[in-house]
Formats: C-alpha cells, sequence, structure tokens
C-alpha cells in the first residue's frame, strides 16, 4: 500500500482547490484499500475477489449552505469535476447554520495514539493461503459427523485500508487499519428433509488473534447437529438469555437509538430521557474508542474532534448521547467526539460500544435461570425505535431446571426493548471480540415467547 503521505496531499489540494472557487470551509477525506474474500463449498472454490479502491470525499459550506461530492476518478480532470460540482452544488442547498465546522480549538492535537490496528502480515495474506483457511474450516465441519453433508459455504478474508482527513481549519489526520475474518456454515439434513444449518466465525485485527481453522469447523458443525430435532414450544411467558452475538444485536439496536440524529428527529424512545432508568442496575453501557486493535477504535471522530471514553448508561441511569457537532447544536449540547463521515457526509456513530461484563460464567447464567429460552439465532427485525417494540423471530433452545432439554425453531419473542433492558437480571463475564460491539451473554427476566 502507498504512503498515507500522498493521500495527505491528495486531499490537501481538493481543500485548497475549493477554497480558491469560493468555500468559505472545505473538508476533504482521501481512502485506500485492498480487499480479498474467498468463498469455498464443498472443497471447491465459488468466490474469488480482490480489489483495491481509492477514493476521495469533499464536503464544502459557504454562508451555512453545506454540500458533498464524491469521487473515485483521480485523474486531474476528476479531481476537478469533484471539486466544481460540490462548490456548485451549494447554490441548491438550504442554509443549515448548525452545520458549521468545529472550532479550532475544539479539535484533536498530534500525536495521535496509535492503538495498534495495522498488522502488516496481513500485507503478504495471499489468496492461496486464505482457500486453505476457508478449505480446512470446513473439511473439518463436513468431517465431524456423518449427519453433516451439506455446506452453505466458508468464507476466508482480509481488508486493509489506510485514509487521511484534511480540513481548511488546519487539522491533518491520517490512520489504518486491518481486518481479516474466516467464517463456516455447514447443513445437516434431518430424515424428514429438514435442513439444519450451524455457523460459526472469526474475525481480528491481527491474522494471530483468529481463531484456528479446526476451531471454527468444529464449532460451526456442532451447532448444526444441536439443532436436529428442532421444534415450536407452546406459547408463554418466560425469561430469555442472548447468547453473546445475539446480545450484541440487543445492544446494537439499543445504540441506534442514542444516536444524536435519532434525538433531534424525534425517532428514538430515548428523547427526553436523559437522567432517567432506562435498564437494570446491572447495566453499564460506554463508547469506549481506545481499546486496543478494536475494531471501531479512533484517536479522533469524522470531525476531527479527539475520541474520549464516554459512559451512556451508568447503573441503568441514561447519562446522555453520542453527538456529532450538528446534532449537539440542535440539541443544546456539547459534542463527544462522536461523529463518523461517510462519502463527505456526517452523523453520529458508536466507535467501540460495550456492555460491561458481570460476575457469572454464561454456563453459570443458564443454569440458574430455570426454565426459559436461550437464544441463538434471530431473524427479521420487528423494532420500533420511537416506541421500543421489539418482536423477532428466534431459535436456540429449551431450557429446562437449567439443563438444555432440546432445540427450539418456529417462535417469536417479543417486549418492548425499555422493558427487556430494565428486566436484564444476568450478565455474564466472557465477551467475544469479533465486531465493534462488544456483548457478553444477559438474561431477561421475561419475554412472551410465542409458539404454538
Amino acid at each position: 500500500m502507498n504512503d498515507s503521505a500522498e493521500l495527505v496531499a491528495l486531499a490537501s489540494r481538493l481543500v485548497e482547490h475549493a477554497r480558491r472557487l469560493g468555500a468559505d470551509v472545505a473538508e476533504a477525506s482521501a481512502s485506500e484499500g485492498w480487499e480479498l474474500s474467498t468463498m469455498v463449498r464443498l472443497g471447491e472454490v465459488e468466490l474469488l475477489e480482490e480489489a483495491g479502491h481509492r477514493g476521495v470525499s469533499l464536503r464544502v459550506i459557504r454562508d451555512a449552505r453545506v454540500a458533498t461530492a464524491s469521487t473515485s476518478d483521480l485523474t486531474p480532470a476528476g479531481l476537478e469535476r469533484c471539486v466544481v460540482d460540490a462548490v456548485g452544488l451549494l447554490e441548491l442547498t438550504e442554509p443549515d447554520p448548525e452545520a458549521a465546522p468545529a472550532e479550532p480549538g475544539q479539535l484533536a492535537q498530534p500525536p495521535f495514539a496509535d492503538f495498534d490496528l495495522y498488522d502488516v502480515t496481513l500485507e503478504g495474506f495471499e489468496v492461496e493461503t486464505a482457500i486453505q483457511l476457508a478449505r480446512q474450516a470446513e473439511a473439518v465441519a463436513l468431517g465431524l459427523d456423518a449427519r453433516v453433508k451439506h455446506s452453505e459455504g466458508a468464507h476466508c478474508g482480509r481488508v486493509l485500508g489506510r485514509s487521511a482527513l484534511v480540513l481548511s481549519s488546519g487539522f491533518v489526520g491520517c490512520k489504518q487499519g486491518t481486518y481479516a475474518s474466516l467464517s463456516v456454515s455447514p447443513v445437516v439434513e434431518e430424515t424428514d428433509g429438514k435442513r439444519r444449518r450451524g455457523s460459526h466465525y472469526t474475525a481480528a485485527r491481527f491474522l494471530a488473534e483468529l481463531e484456528t481453522a479446526e476451531s471454527v469447523g468444529r464449532i460451526a458443525a456442532q451447532r448444526a447437529l444441536d439443532q436436529i430435532g428442532a421444534r415450536s414450544v407452546a406459547t408463554t411467558q418466560a425469561p430469555v438469555v442472548f447468547d453473546p452475538a445475539m446480545a450484541r444485536s440487543v445492544i446494537g439496536t439499543f445504540a441506534g437509538c442514542l444516536l444524536g440524529g435519532s434525538l433531534y428527529r424525534k425517532s428514538s424512545y430515548l428523547v427526553d430521557r436523559e437522567g432517567s432508568v432506562v435498564a437494570s442496575p446491572l447495566v453499564t453501557l460506554l463508547d469506549d474508542p481506545t481499546i486496543l486493535r478494536g475494531f471501531g477504535s479512533r484517536a479522533y471522530d469524522g470531525e476531527g474532534l479527539p475520541a474520549a471514553r464516554r459512559v451512556v448508561v451508568q447503573d441503568g441511569k441514561y447519562l446522555g448521547p453520542l453527538l456529532d457537532l450538528t446534532s449537539a447544536r440542535k440539541l443544546g449540547r456539547a459534542p463527544t467526539g462522536s461523529a463518523s463521515r461517510g462519502g463527505g457526509s456526517i452523523s453520529s456513530s458508536t466507535s467501540n460500544f460495550v456492555l460491561v461484563p458481570g460476575q457469572l460464567s454464561e454456563a453459570e447464567l443458564i443454569r440458574s435461570m430455570g426454565t426459559g429460552l436461550y437464544v441463538t439465532e434471530l431473524m427479521g427485525f420487528g423494532f420500533n425505535a420511537m416506541t421500543g417494540d421489539y418482536s423477532r423471530g428466534a431459535s436456540g433452545f429449551w431450557i429446562e431446571a437449567g439443563e438444555r432439554a432440546f432445540p427450539v425453531s418456529g417462535v417469536t419473542i417479543s417486549s418492548n426493548l425499555d422493558t427487556m433492558l430494565q428486566q436484564i437480571d444476568a450478565i455474564a463475564c466472557e465477551v467475544p471480540r469479533v465486531s465493534s460491539t462488544l456483548s457478553p451473554a444477559l438474561r431477561i427476566s421475561s419475554m412472551t415467547i410465542a409458539g404454538e
């Protein structure tokens, strides 16, 4: 990959040109990256993609009017067109005084923390290695039990990327990161023709931190086997445990409700809830961009403001939202360094969103629940952010006397997210690190389980 200095120079040229054409404010980002994706099914390569990209995005402001433009055409003519288009669009936009840039005193100052996000080893991660890992994971899955006869495929890939942000206020920042992943989805066919799928994946910033292909294949196959004989249950009210992957989904859904854009548009049930109880006393949630090798780690946000660890829910009490500059001004608040920039547009976002773990192991959490549902997969997306109403298809295992009784499928779980979070009565201690949302398993004391 090229040096970040080239990206800084490229973004700087856009900023300078936009200012010459009359923009009061110009902000440019330049990025480059290489992606490799492979898929193997039943030992044969079905997908092989390797691509590089470079592109720029420009945001300009004049007389409180904002416009953006992006291009991957980095020829002189392409860059000229990007700047001219952005400046020209200013005549067509409505003024938005709250969309002003950061004051110089608000900006992050170098040197910027690194957080160890880039694995040089992945620069030498070739196609043959990716195919080999995918084949190994699938072969282990298919070889674990004679009943595992099919596969929806094994995927292996990596991403390398660099970016630079240049603001006309004088801010210049560069960052880089890598990502690697491996997954497999074996299938078991039952005697009645029903197919049960299991899956498992591993992901990390550093190649050496991936789970082994053997582990990925074995866990995925066991999950498929565990679903043999899955059936529905009678409609009831019962405790529900979400495994870590499904707990991440619940916590991520909540995160979307506390972002600035949702709040000033009044499309969140958390409007005017600051300072109130929104979760169980067991729940502490924080946004932490400083985690070493974290998927969402960053030293500064998309507007150049310093990123810092922020507690959003403390012992169940909602302390405050995550805000970019525009949403902060619209809400009469201070920004939280939570801006994300994409294609020139800016919105608030999470970095590493973390549910602080509890004391129980996941096994202990399940044993202490008595009778209820252990959810390992969710389907559909039945959630109303304005009311908090929550309803999704689910599968997993029915628990009796703290032990797995039988696999479950074809049920729907429902409640209200506000109620769900306040009814969390146990949180496990193990936190898998496979995404920017970090959560252990959690238990909700009662939900409606609709089945037979």
